[in-house]
């Protein structure tokens, strides 16, 4: 096995994220056979060198799985945070995975999941342009003005959203299609029109869709879903 990076050897083998590795690097944090690697250029070899992050032993996983999850409400997306129903106590596997973006506690449906450092990192950047589709109900009635806001894009958190699509489904209910991934960005959305969300559910992250999966069940990709991702 050729020598890699430490910061993306730490990403793969389900750390963190790069940026964050490099910041642990930085911190003095990781140790290489013993030794503090402080450079960010340090290379390791994965299958003779023992990397410790905080004292713990960083082993590259065995093999990469892609998941697909259909997180149920009051779930927090993240992989440890005490005293809260976290998603990963859903997904039973031996290997350490971490999910792909988040959906917020209250939010249902899709929600992938990975060993993979460099799938996380292309399917959660937003310059790589993946398609997210949710289903949204609000309070009160909205009107095609109001669609036609989120459709061309609106201001929230200092910044403007880029456009949406968005399909009518009844008076209160609507499809739409984000290429972002801003904090709670619909229920933003939605509340600079004036209304509220009340049930939001993710169904498609670019071509992978919920479909009939059950609520709290999940399931491995496809291989044709995999390598779609992959390429």
């Amino acid at each position: 096995m050729a020598l890699v990076r430490l910061q993306k050897f730490l990403s793969a083998a389900g750390v963190c994220s790069r940026r964050k590795a490099e910041d642990l690097i930085r911190a003095g944090r990781v140790l290489v056979n013993g030794r503090v690697a402080s450079e960010l250029g340090t290379r390791t070899d994965p299958r003779t060198d023992r990397v410790t992050v905080d004292g713990q032993i960083v082993r590259p996983p065995e093999k990469l799985i892609y998941i697909a999850l259909n997180k149920p409400r009051g779930y927090v997306c993240s992989c440890r945070h005490p005293g809260k129903d976290i998603v990963l106590d859903l997904v039973n596997v031996p290997e350490r995975i971490y999910p792909v973006g988040r959906l917020d506690k209250d939010s249902t449906g899709l929600l992938l999941l990975t060993n993979d450092g460099r799938m996380h990192l292309k399917l959660s950047h937003p310059s790589f342009d993946h398609e997210k589709e949710y289903d949204v109900v609000v309070a009160r009635p909205l009107s095609d003005g109001a669609l036609r806001r989120m459709v061309e894009g609106m201001p929230i958190l200092n910044t403007r959203t880029r456009p949406a699509e968005v399909r009518r489904l009844g008076e209160r209910r609507f499809r739409i299609v984000l290429r972002e991934g801003r904090n709670r960005q619909i229920r933003r959305m939605v509340s600079r029109l004036g209304n509220e969300v009340v049930d939001l559910k993710r169904i498609r992250v670019a071509h992978i869709r919920l479909g009939r999966l059950a609520e709290g069940a999940w399931r491995y990709l496809t291989d044709a879903e995999t390598r779609a991702l992959i390429s």
